[in-house]
């Protein structure tokens, strides 16, 4: 049995070839989509947190982090900041009282946004 690999050899050169371009593109994408959930986090943050945690949403922010998979980041509450503490109590609620969801809803807003540039740097690839 033969296989024609003609075609992957082909990708695997030019993924070689740009593939510092890739991961700076890529490293671009994921910081901008980090940016995205950030600010839309605190807009909804400073919607529900109302007057008991008027510093809440100025505690969220985000960090880029690379790893062998490639770029991701980190997004939420800094829980060293003015009320940042309050992130999982105001996020996800307590037996007393429900959470915002407040990130969940920047997540859920960007994850189309996101999508769509990942596709787009695919196709650029391609």
């Amino acid at each position: 049995m033969t296989v024609d690999v003609s075609g992957l050899e082909a990708f695997a050169a030019e993924l070689a070839r740009t593939g510092g371009t890739l991961e700076r593109q890529a490293r671009q994408v994921v910081s901008r989509g980090a940016l995205n959930i950030k600010r839309d986090w605190s807009a909804n943050a400073r919607s529900s947190s109302g007057r008991y945690a008027p510093h809440y949403p100025s505690s969220i922010g985000y960090d880029l982090v690379t790893t062998p998979l490639g770029a991701g980041a980190v997004i939420g509450p800094d829980k060293g900041a003015t009320q940042g503490a309050l992130g999982n109590i105001l996020e996800f609620g307590t037996s007393r009282q429900g959470g915002h969801n407040d990130g969940g809803r920047a997540l859920a807003a960007e994850e189309p946004r996101f999508l769509a540039a990942v596709e787009q740097l695919a196709r650029d690839l391609l």
